[in-house]
């Protein structure tokens, strides 16, 4: 009997050794930072969740991609994934993400509309100025004052796309590269993508470049918005201007973004050999 209980405290003990060696080793895998901010114009706390390269040096300047819906179980995972890629396999340069995570989308990226079944159906809708406000005055500036930067970037989908949109035709200044995937632009009777060429009117002609993109199984609304939003940028003649568009033949609505940021960014990346 002792012989066996030797055994057994011999055989449990070695279990225990093995799984302490391990777990000894077991610490967090870490891309990153997450920071909140006090918005003083959104009267609120937002969280940022920031994407940062592998080799990230303080002291060297990055392009900055302020990636709406940008929050952990949204978009900000796939999206890092694949500036990690472009980074490693395509001529990208090393890239910081600023995912900024949603509180309520609806109030944030819709600007004011009197029709009533879109008040109904939205009922928190309508501030999208205070968020663009947010953006300029206060993200962008505290993003700024943490990183040395170069391009800034802002990725946008559905109503992230009408964000991104609103952005490019009343504060293009605030970006140089705007990615606009299946925007919106059914909101408020079309009424932002009405104004449009008198926006693009007023707008320098300094350098940017815009990707608009549509999968061919969304709703015939979007795809129709999104061509006509293309046409009119084509339109505006803006020699500064590169305006890309592409129609992502095997998507809808829910599937589009992950591939379509994917051929937007080699149309701005092409791969290179290694050297």
């Amino acid at each position: 009997m002792i012989k066996k209980l030797i055994i057994f405290f011999s055989i449990l003990f070695a279990f225990q050794s093995v799984i302490f060696a391990q777990t000894a080793n077991v610490k967090p895998l870490t891309i990153g930072e997450i920071r909140t901010i006090k918005s003083k114009i959104l009267n609120e706390e937002r969280t940022l969740n920031i994407y940062l390269p592998q080799n990230f040096d303080k002291t060297k300047s990055y392009p900055i991609i302020f990636l709406l819906d940008g929050s952990m179980n949204e978009d900000f995972i796939h999206v890092t994934g694949l500036v990690q890629f472009f980074n490693q396999m395509y001529s990208m340069p090393e890239t910081i993400v600023v995912g900024i995570a949603n509180i309520d989308r609806k109030r944030d990226f819709t600007f004011h509309t009197d029709l009533k079944d879109l008040q109904k159906d939205y009922p928190t809708t309508g501030h999208s100025d205070k968020f663009i406000s947010f953006l300029e005055k206060e993200l962008k500036p505290y993003v700024e004052s943490q990183f040395k930067t170069t391009d800034k970037y802002v990725f946008g989908q559905s109503l992230g796309g009408l964000l991104a949109t609103e952005i490019l035709l009343k504060r293009p200044e605030m970006f140089n590269n705007y990615f606009i995937i299946s925007p919106s632009l059914w909101w408020d009777d079309e009424s932002l993508l009405k104004q449009a060429p008198q926006l693009l009117a007023k707008i320098p002609d300094t350098k940017k470049f815009i990707y608009v993109s549509v999968g061919k199984g969304e709703h015939p609304v979007m795809v129709k918005d999104a061509e006509d939003l293309f046409g009119v940028l084509k339109k505006s003649n803006k020699k500064n201007w590169t305006v890309e568009y592409k129609m992502m033949e095997t998507d809808n609505h829910a599937t589009i973004l992950h591939r379509s940021l994917y051929e937007g960014l080699v149309k701005l990346f092409p791969y290179q050999e290694p050297k």
